[in-house]
Formats: structure tokens, C-alpha cells, sequence
């Protein structure tokens, strides 16, 4: 079931390049249910995919979904950035999912999450050396056709860097690209998180990505702890992350943004401010292409 099509849910619209035009969203949680059912000005929402039981969702999931709210299922385990392919029963469930939500497509993490029968408790880096791409070019085939919907990667927040890599983020993702038309999904948190942590430029990694293959944007919140960003979604996105927003709709307009919110949750009051200024950061890049 190769995942090459764009989506056919009521209410998407096809920006002609394959692209699912989504809008702006938030996260979904449990704890948000009745906060994402009423809030204004939610036009997607993504859940963790781990979380669902495709024949058992959530009652405000079918809710936002009978209203015409595109849902987009979120892997958090598949790993498939690790030396070995992907497991047979995970892509099932994220297939599962993605038809229990007729979701246009489904995104996951460019991340190393288990070897050798060990568990890492972790979204981790993978090397970004020329035999890791063929490794994870191989992976992302299996999973595309094991998918009925685009798969997106997202990139992650590093905590260390490995000595032998020989690409940049960019690059690597632009090569991934090249090599399999997977789709990307950036987390402008995360590229702020790599910038603060591991001096790595943000504003490079955005010059580096071929976002004509963009499928949508994470925005969120962390806080500083004795000079290292801890990237917590629990908080508001500090500006310098809106910044990086508003550099990447100067050179892309992001099919959706979604805000990840995942504990300490506040008001309904805050999550709407939170998406206006989302909203207010897209705006002035799209200004400066004018």
C-alpha cells in the first residue's frame, strides 16, 4: 500500500504539489480534549499515534473528525533512523490509524529509538554519515510502502552530536529527500534546541531544506537551565522560535503549524493567544516575500 497519495478526507484542499493545505492546529491530548473541541481557530490536530486504538478512538476524536477536522496520527517509537528496519507491527498501527482517521497523512520521528533488543527512552540523533542514509533511505522505503497515506519525518532535538558525521541536518534531510520523496515535518523548537545546545545554525538548516517537500511545522515551548534548552512543551514558544518561523514562511508557505502542548496545560485563553501569535509569525514571513 504505497503511501504516495496526497489524501482525500472532506475539507482538505490540494495545493497542487501533492500537499495537504492544513492550516493552523494543536496538538492533541486527552487533557485538551474539551479545550481543542471549543477552541477557535483549530483547523488540524495531531494525535500520538501510540496513544490510540484505531477501533476504539476517542470520542472527541471522532468529534473533531465529524466536524471536518483533519487528524494527523504522530509516531513517537517507530525508530526509524536504527540500524534495523522497522517493525512490521508498528507500521501496522500506524496504518491502522492513519484508516480509523482517514488522516491525509502520517508523520514520525528521523530518530534512533532501539537496538539490540534495548529500549533508549529516547527520541535519539542518528549518525549522519553516508552509510546511515543508505541505512534509513531503505527503512523510509519500507515504511512508505507499508503506509495507505505520505509519510512526514521530523527532525529532533539532539542532546549530544556524533563525532563522524559528515552531513549537516539539512543536508541529510535534503538527500533522504531526494532519495525516497518522503515528506518533511520541521520542528522550529527543535532547530532552536540544536542552535542553544550544539551551536548549530538554525538559519542554515533552514537554507539547507528542500521545503517544497514541507508537510507541516511544529512550534513549541521549552525553558534555559544553566545554559542548556530543554525543549518541554510546557510553555509558551519564546520569540526567538516564532523568529525561526517567520524565516521559513520567508522562504516556504508551510501547508500548517501546529503548537505541541503537553503538560502543564493552561487556559483555553493562553492556547488561543498561542495559536494567534503563530498565526502573527506566518504573516510577517509571508510579508517579507511581497
Amino acid at each position: 500500500m504505497r503511501g504516495d497519495r496526497s489524501g482525500g478526507m472532506t475539507g482538505e484542499r490540494d495545493d497542487g504539489n501533492g500537499r495537504t493545505e492544513l492550516g493552523v492546529g494543536i496538538g492533541w491530548r486527552s487533557e485538551l480534549d474539551l479545550t481543542v473541541e471549543r477552541l477557535a481557530g483549530v483547523d488540524f490536530v495531531e494525535a500520538i499515534a501510540e496513544n490510540l486504538r484505531p477501533g476504539d478512538l476517542p470520542e472527541s476524536l471522532r468529534l473533531l473528525r465529524a466536524k471536518g477536522v483533519p487528524v494527523i496520527p504522530h509516531g513517537v517509537s517507530l525508530g526509524i533512523g536504527g540500524a534495523e528496519p522497522p517493525s512490521p507491527g508498528r507500521l501496522a498501527h500506524l496504518a491502522a490509524c492513519a484508516e480509523a482517521l482517514d488522516a491525509p497523512l502520517v508523520s514520525e520521528h528521523l530518530a534512533f529509538v532501539r537496538g539490540g533488543g534495548l529500549e533508549a527512552g529516547h527520541l535519539l540523533p542518528i549518525p549522519r554519515t553516508r552509510e546511515s542514509l543508505r541505512v534509513v533511505t531503505e527503512n523510509v522505503r519500507r515504511a512508505q510502502d507499508a503506509l495507505p497515506v505520505p509519510l512526514a519525518l521530523e527532525n529532533v532535538a539532539a542532546i549530544f552530536g556524533w563525532p563522524d558525521d559528515e552531513l549537516t541536518e539539512g543536508r541529510f534531510l535534503a538527500e533522504l529527500v531526494e532519495r525516497t520523496g518522503v515528506r518533511l515535518l520541521v520542528d522550529v523548537a527543535n532547530l532552536y534546541t540544536n542552535q542553544v545546545n550544539l551551536g548549530l545554525s538554525a538559519v542554515a538548516a533552514l537554507d539547507d531544506l528542500p521545503l517544497e517537500r514541507l508537510a507541516y511545522v511544529h512550534v513549541a515551548g521549552g525553558y534555559e537551565h544553566q545554559g542548556i534548552w530543554h525543549d518541554t512543551h510546557t510553555t509558551a514558544a519564546p520569540e526567538p522560535v516564532l523568529d525561526l518561523l517567520t524565516e521559513l514562511c520567508a522562504r516556504a508557505a508551510p501547508p500548517g503549524v501546529l503548537l505541541e502542548w503537553d503538560d502543564e496545560f493552561p487556559s483555553d485563553a493562553v492556547l488561543a493567544a498561542e495559536l494567534g501569535r503563530i498565526r502573527a509569525a506566518m504573516a510577517a514571513g509571508a510579508e517579507r516575500v511581497r
